[in-house]
Order: C-alpha cells, then sequence, then structure tokens
C-alpha cells in the first residue's frame, strides 16, 4: 500500500518563495512523499531537521537558493527531493554516525568566496526607520552624558592581563556573600581573560587597551578594580594613558588602579578593603526613568542553526528596529559570519562611506585569516554543520538576518570601538561568540540579544544577556537556560506578536527583570585573541615534526631519588584526580562548577584526591589545520595523564570539536572511548540535568576503582617539568641544571620548554635542540625541550602537562607564576626580593651555601611526588589553564 503523501507545509519551510530548496522542520525519512505546488516527490534520503532537500529542479551548474540568495552550485542535475548535501555535510554526518544511509557523493559544491563589488555609480543613501513622535523610557542607572544609562550595578575587579585573572577571580569568591544586603547593588563581578600574558606587546594590543578601557567606564559599572602584576606591555599605567589619551570618561567612575606586589593573601585583603570602602556608595544608586534611546543592543548569535535565520534572528531584528524608533542602538558583530550577506547588508546603507568601511573590514578579514593558511570558509563549526548550515555562504545569509530589510547600516565600527550615537552599528569582530560579546560590550552595549539554534548558554557578568532559541523543541529541552522562544513563530505565532512581547521583556530586562543567565548565576569572558602572525611575515609554514627523542645525557645511579607513587596502567603516579575534560570554551564554566560540586560531596573519597576542571578558550570559534591539531594533542594528553583516575568529556553541544570528534580522536590514538564519560550541556537538557549526569557517571566509575594506594616507585616514574621565570643568578641555573642531569640520568623524564631560562645551566653539557612539539609526549624517558610557541607561562604549562609530567617545579624572581589546575607546580626562588615580598607564596627558599639548593629542590620534588606536599598558591586558588593556537591559529 502506498504512503500517504503529506503537505509541503507539514515538514518544511521556504526562507524565500523564489528558493529551489527547502528546510526540514523535522527529520523526514527516505521515501517520504510530499505534496508540493500542485504535484508531489519522494525523498531520495533520510533527511535531518534542518538539512534541505530540493524542491525544484535545479540543472548542472545552477545555483541552489535559500533566502533568493545563492549558496552553492549543482555538481550534476538535482531533482525534486533530493538531499542537498556537500562533500563536507556528508563528512560531519559519518562522524556523527546517524545511523541512516547517506549519499555516497555530493550534489552541489561551495562557491569560492569572491569579493563583493560594490557599484559606486548607481549608489543610494538608503533611509532609517522613522522615529516615535514620544520616546519610551526605562528604569536604568543615570551615569552621566558620557557614559548613558546601565541597566545592572556591579563592582567590577578586572584583570588586566592573564597574570591577574585568577586573583580577580578569588576575591570574587572572597566577596561573593557582600552584595546580598545592599539593593542597589547587584553583585561584585570578576572579568578575567586569557590576554596580555606575554613580555613582549601582543598584536593584538590595541584592540585589548580598547577593550578594558570599554570595560572601565561600562554604564553598568558601578566601580571597578583594575589589577595588573606589572609585568609586560598592559600595565595598570598603560591602561590610564591610553584612556586619557583617547577621551574615556574615566574621571566619571569610581576607579583604582593596583599592582600586585606581595603575597597572594596580602594582596586580596588590600583588594578587600579597597572594594568594602565603595560598597555603600555604589550600592546607593538608585533606577530611575532612562530614554530609551540609551539602550544599545549587542545582536549576537551562537550555536546557529538552519532556523536561526528564519525565526529567531528576525526576531531580534524586529525588536531593534522598534528600538531604532525610539531613539535607541544595536550592534551587529561577527565580520566573518557575513561574507556572502554583504548585498544584503548593503541593501540599505547610510551613504557610500560606510559601505566602504563595511566591505574594508571584510577585506581585512579575509587578509587576517590568509596569513595564517587559512579562509572563512572554515567558519561553521561542527555544531552548525550538524544542524544544516552547509558552508559560511549560507551561515552568513541567515546571520545577517538579525538587521531588518528596513533598517539602515548607519555605522561601521572597529572592536570595542564606543557607539557615541543612535543607529544601527556593525562591528569588525571575529566569529567567535564570546569574542565578539566582549568587543560589543566594550562598545556600549548594555543588554546582550544571543540568538541560538542548539541552545548556546553563554552569559557575560556584567551584562544581562537575553537568549532566543529558534526552535520550540529545543527551548523545551533547555527551558531553564533559555528566555524567548522564536520557535513559536514557526509554529504559527505572527512575527508581530512574538515581537511586541519579546521587546516587553527586553524592557524588563533593562530595568531589572533578571534572565535566565542571570538566575543560572555563570558568565564567562573571552576578548579577541592574539593572533602570531602579523603583515609582511611571509607564508606561513607548519612547524617541523619533533621526534620525541631525548637528548643525550650520562646515565648515572638513582640512589635517593625513589619516591612513593600510586600505580596505574600508566605507571606510577603523583596523584590520582578525576577530570573533566569541556571539549570547548562555552563548557568551561559548567565544568568548573560541576568539579567544585563533587569536591565539596566528597565523592570518591580514598580513590580520588579531587575533582579537576580545565577550562580553556577553544575548540569553537578557531582556525583548524595545525592550531586544531596542536589543540586535540593536548587534550589527548590530558585524558591519558597518569594522574587521571577517570575522565569525563564536557561539550557544550554545539562546537567544531564536539563529543564524537574526540570519540574519533581517541579511536585513532588507540584509546577506548568506553572508558571515558561523555556530558552534552545542550542534548542532555541543560546545566541541572548535565550535572547529575556527570555526578551518575563518576559516582559509578568510582565504584569500580580500586582504594588509591601508595608504592616505592623508582626514578624511572619520575616525570618532571622544570621552569624559569625572570632573571637566573649562575647558581640557581646551576642547581636547576644538577637537577634536571640527575632525574634523567637515573631514567627519569624532565621537559623544560624552549626558551626558558632553565635551559641556561644546561648550555655546553648538553647539545640542546627541541624533542618534542607542544604537548607531544616523549618517545623515551630523558630530558627533553618542548616547543613554545608564546612567551606566555600558562601556555607553556599546559603544554608540559599535556607531555605528562607529574611534578612541575619553577623557579620564580619577581611574582610567583600561575599554578596549574591539575599538575602540581612547586615554586622556589634565590632572589631575596622576591623572598621577602611573596616568601609566603613559594614552596623553597634557596639561602645559604648554593651548593646545596640542588638537594634543597629535589627534596620538595619528592615530597610533593609522594603526596606529601602540596604547593602552596594551588591551594589558595592561583591556578590556571590555558592552551596555545601556536604560529598559525586566529579567531573565526
Amino acid at each position: 500500500m502506498r504512503e500517504r503523501a503529506v503537505d509541503f507545509e507539514e515538514v518544511g519551510r521556504l526562507p524565500e518563495p523564489r528558493d529551489n530548496v527547502a528546510i526540514a522542520v523535522r527529520r523526514l525519512e527516505a521515501g517520504t512523499r510530499i505534496r508540493y505546488g500542485g504535484s508531489s516527490f519522494s525523498l531520495s534520503h533520510t533527511v535531518l531537521e534542518g538539512h534541505r532537500f530540493a524542491v525544484r529542479g535545479i540543472g548542472e551548474g545552477e545555483a541552489l537558493l535559500s533566502w533568493g540568495l545563492p549558496f552553492g552550485r549543482a555538481l550534476r542535475e538535482i531533482r525534486p527531493g533530493e538531499y542537498a548535501c556537500n562533500a563536507r555535510i556528508l563528512r560531519v554526518l559519518r562522524e556523527r554516525r546517524v545511523g541512516f544511509e547517506l549519499p555516497e557523493a555530493p550534489n552541489f559544491r561551495d562557491d569560492p568566496l569572491r569579493p563583493h563589488v560594490l557599484d559606486e555609480q548607481s549608489f543610494r543613501p538608503g533611509e532609517q526607520v522613522p522615529l516615535y513622535r514620544e520616546p519610551g523610557t526605562f528604569m536604568g542607572y543615570g551615569r552621566g552624558a558620557a557614559r548613558g544609562a546601565g541597566t545592572r550595578n556591579y563592582v567590577v575587579i578586572l584583570g588586566l592581563t592573564s597574570h591577574t585573572g585568577p586573583y580577580a577571580r578569588a576575591l570574587e569568591r572572597r566577596l561573593s556573600g557582600l552584595a546580598g544586603g545592599l539593593d542597589g547593588l547587584d553583585g561584585v563581578v570578576a572579568v578575567s581573560h586569557t590576554e596580555g600574558g606575554e613580555d613582549r606587546p601582543p598584536n593584538n594590543l590595541d584592540l585589548l587597551l580598547r577593550t578594558l578601557a570599554g570595560f572601565m567606564v561600562h554604564p553598568n559599572v558601578g566601580a571597578v578594580l583594575a589589577v595588573d602584576d606589572g609585568r609586560g606591555a598592559v600595565t595598570g599605567s598603560a591602561l590610564r594613558r591610553y584612556m586619557l589619551e583617547n577621551g574615556y570618561p574615566l574621571g566619571e567612575v569610581p576607579h583604582r588602579f593596583i599592582t600586585l606586589e606581595g603575597g597572594f593573601e596580602q594582596e586580596l585583603r588590600r583588594g578587600e578593603r579597597v572594594i568594602r570602602g565603595w560598597l555603600d556608595g555604589v550600592a546607593a544608586a538608585r533606577r530611575t526613568a532612562q530614554p530609551l534611546s540609551r539602550l544599545r543592543l549587542a545582536l549576537q548569535c551562537g550555536g546557529s542553526d538552519a532556523f536561526s535565520g528564519v525565526s529567531a534572528n528576525p526576531l531580534v531584528a524586529w525588536v531593534a528596529r522598534e528600538l531604532l524608533r525610539h531613539g535607541g542602538s544595536a550592534n551587529l558583530a561577527e565580520t566573518d559570519e557575513l561574507i556572502g550577506a554583504e548585498r544584503y547588508v548593503l541593501a540599505n546603507v547610510r551613504d557610500l562611506e560606510t559601505a566602504r568601511r563595511f566591505l574594508a573590514a571584510i577585506e581585512r578579514f579575509k587578509e587576517l585569516v590568509g596569513r595564517h593558511g587559512h579562509t572563512a570558509e572554515g567558519n561553521p563549526s561542527g555544531g552548525n554543520n550538524y544542524r544544516g548550515l552547509y558552508n559560511i555562504a549560507i551561515k552568513s545569509i541567515g546571520a545577517a538576518r538579525k538587521k531588518d530589510p528596513d533598517v539602515r547600516l548607519d555605522h561601521v565600527i572597529r572592536y570595542a570601538e564606543r557607539m557615541r550615537e543612535p543607529g544601527y552599528y556593525f562591528m569588525d569582530s571575529p566569529g567567535n561568540d564570546l569574542e565578539s560579546v566582549a568587543g560589543q560590550v566594550a562598545s556600549g552595549a548594555n543588554l546582550v540579544f544571543f540568538t541560538t539554534g542548539n541552545g548556546s548558554i553563554t552569559n557575560f557578568p556584567f551584562v544581562p544577556t537575553i537568549k532566543v532559541v529558534s526552535t520550540t523543541g529545543r527551548y523545551r529541552l533547555l527551558a531553564k537556560e533559555m528566555d524567548v522562544n522564536a520557535g513559536a513563530y514557526l509554529d504559527g505565532t505572527p512575527m508581530e506578536e512574538l515581537g511586541r512581547d519579546t521587546f516587553d521583556l527586553t524592557l524588563r530586562v533593562a530595568s531589572g527583570e533578571r534572565t535566565a543567565g542571570e538566575r543560572a548565576g555563570h558568565s564567562q569572558v573571552s576578548i579577541w585573541r592574539n593572533w602570531r602572525r602579523g603583515p609582511g611575515d611571509g607564508v606561513p609554514r607548519r612547524p617541523p615534526d619533533r621526534d620525541g627523542r631525548p637528548l643525550p645525557v650520562g646515565r648515572i645511579e638513582p640512589a635517593g631519588l625513589s619516591f612513593r607513587g600510586i600505580p596505574t596502567p600508566r605507571g606510577y603516579a603523583a596523584d590520582r584526580v578525576g577530570l573533566i575534560m569541556p571539549t570547548s570554551l562555552c563548557a568551561g564554566q559548567i565544568a568548573l562548577r560541576i568539579a567544585g560540586s563533587l569536591e565539596e560531596s566528597g565523592l570518591g573519597e580514598g580513590k580520588v584526591s579531587r575533582f579537576v576542571a580545565l577550562p580553556h578558550t577553544e575548540g569553537c570559534g578557531v582556525s583548524g589545520g595545525h592550531s586544531e591539531e596542536l589543540y586535540a594533542r593536548t587534550v589527548l594528553g590530558y585524558l591519558s595523564h597518569p594522574s587521571v583516575g577517570a575522565a569525563l568529556l564536557l561539550e557544550h553541544g554545539c562546537e567544531k570539536t564536539h563529543n564524537d570528534y574526540f570519540r574519533a580522536r581517541l579511536s585513532e590514538h588507540g584509546l577506548d572511548p568506553e572508558g571515558f564519560g561523555w556530558a552534552s550541556i545542550q542534548l542532555d537538557g541543560g546545566i541541572e540535568r548535565v550535572a547529575r549526569r556527570v555526578e551518575g557517571w563518576f559516582e559509578a566509575a568510582l565504584t569500580e576503582m580500586e582504594e588509591m594506594e601508595r608504592e616505592p616507585a623508582s626514578p624511572a616514574h619520575l616525570r618532571v617539568g622544570l621552569h624559569a621565570a625572570g632573571p637566573l643568578s649562575g647558581e640557581a641555573a646551576r642547581a636547576l641544571a644538577e637537577l634536571a642531569l640527575r632525574v634523567a640520568g637515573a631514567g627519569g623524564t624532565v621537559v623544560i620548554p624552549e626558551g626558558s631560562p632553565a635551559l641556561d645551566g644546561l648550555r655546553g653539557r648538553v647539545p640542546l635542540r627541541v624533542t618534542l612539539a607542544y604537548g607531544q609526549r616523549p618517545a623515551a624517558q630523558g630530558l627533553h625541550v618542548m616547543e613554545a610557541p608564546t612567551g606566555d607561562w600558562m601556555e607553556a604549562a599546559t603544554g608540559l602537562g599535556a607531555s605528562g609530567v607529574g611534578i612541575m617545579l619553577a623557579h620564580v624572581v619577581g611574582r610567583p607564576l600561575q599554578a596549574h589546575r591539575l599538575v602540581p607546580l612547586l615554586q622556589a626562588s634565590s632572589d631575596a626580593a622576591t623572598l621577602e615580598r611573596c616568601g609566603e607564596d613559594l614552596d623553597v627558599a634557596l639561602r645559604g651555601d648554593p651548593s646545596r639548593w640542588r638537594a634543597a629542590l629535589e627534596e620538595v620534588l619528592l615530597e610533593a611526588a609522594s603526596g606529601r606536599r602540596a604547593p602552596r598558591l594551588a591551594r589558595r586558588g592561583y591556578a590556571g589553564f590555558q592552551l596555545t593556537r601556536g604560529p598559525l591559529g586566529v579567531s573565526m
């Protein structure tokens, strides 16, 4: 019996009537018969929700159209009912193991990205939507003409570089309960990020200073404590000078710049005194009626799907249009996610110069990623592809719908450049969601609209985020994390009605109503990350492979170098931890939260010593190639680290390097994926549900684990990372060199980052060369030098940990280094000034006879390896984790 045909309206959507491919509104099985336009056709293959199928015949070489715009060219004749698929989609679906038969070959190819040619001769300036005669108001915090109006009132602890981020977070934890009894204060929040951590000026220095300056004077900030440690190009004095030279109204916000100089606890007490002195004054602020011209929306998307451009993005475009009629502002961003949609964006633009600036930003971004050996075609993530965004062109066409056709593009600004007058803005920024949001906030956006198809849970520390999800099914799955169900439009609610409701919510949130993200209580910040290559750097070359063979050192008797280790299948380890490994930036803070909850619960007592999460900035919104290989190798290094007793991968759900990606990588490296836990924030139903899933997996995994016991272990199982920060005296260099030669000579492993002063004492004694790539495991024990693409200590430490070292030891001059979240870092100094100022944070004081220094270092090293000593700063929370992107990585 023939299967009943279904009407097209039940199963598909055409964004524009002239389109020749439709979007499946749910999974449609192969053979499904569809009535369309007076005839019918059957589907050639099973089509996933959000993927496209042909509704009209498309000849070979003809364009496939969505929103009336081309996103590909037919490789052969495509008949109605055929699954539209390019090579990338087939590769992604095979990796995802979808469980049904896929087409054998693609039927369309992506068009090359060609520059948009502006017809200046026929250009006509556009018109903006008309203003209301009586603009509306919201209840906000008036900050004066130069700063505008706040939608929130926070005290901010601003870490100026990656060095001071852990201090800002620790101070936030210390003061977490202070805002409870102060009605006018929304909280005390830390803003920490990964940038400015090198000694030399970074390529992103100008935009970094611009972003920090924008944070400082943001209208949602009632007072700000800006913290540096006196190192590098990004200091409080440099930022103050930049702000005064560029007209930032610094004098209109209570602020203080401090430089960390003493011990960690001492500096926390100093920061606490400063902030306590502000609290009553900041909390005294009251909401008053503010004109809507002072409301500035950031329009952002992440985890987009095929319906983002049909429901969610047009909805926020409707709200932005309405705000513009009240004299407000909206800010569209993500440069690479508008490539291919230039014609749409420029259909209504203020003047010729604005159009030129927009196109110049597009071409500049292409040139930037080209210097790193990439193209913007690499932007769509695995989650984008899986949910129906086949390539950058179709992603861009949908992303551009955050601008209503009636709205005029008024301004084109640089990343984090301030919005100084009303209108519709485009801000140059990468497609990386959080990096782009940070720029929009620094530009003055006091409310963020974040559209999502998969269900991104992103929030910013001091600016509320309204999350708009594109489909009803995903909204129901993540109801506690989302604010607006734009899928109601797909279900039949008129856009006008949905827009009015959402605009009312916008005014309520601007006036103080908390969003789902604020109720959940988590947030993240990532500033547009530094890129290693600049103009004129030449053709990018992939760094050479390393053989993993150790440097030649003499053998010694291993007397006195044994320790008591924990037996594991990978040798004796110094520790046994439960690891939660986020597979992308957006899963990082949730991983930290769950690890903290597990730690407090006492789960696994006697079987693991602690639970650890390793938040980072990678996995989504970053180029592939060598950078992705570095990232994957590093993650695998931690999943298989000898000190890890049980490990679970936590995906956000829409990233490039999702759980299925890592299942494949584990199998390629001979690791059984079934030996690890797997959880998804989006697919498991949000934060609370995924937390229960993770807790349940660890509970089951630890039940099967033996009690943690230590046994005598030979020096062959010692795996040590060595480093030195600051100028190294000859005596200290000699002590480190003797320790390295002794451990390596006794059969152990020592890894030192290239460029580290810890190599100084070995020069002339060992033929030094780089033996390991970043995060590479040694092929054999011995003395190794690991490549370190940047001068950032935390990036180097992260690579050392991935190489398998179980203990790190560093000699420091000046301030101590950030500890590592998983691998214990012991810190020593022989510098008198350092010992005087920061002695309470150090693990070894090298005083007296230098001939005894090596023995002193060796003693604490063996104590830590035996579990009898924990590094001081790690216990106090001054710890971090940061992956390198290498010389070729760039945000996309």
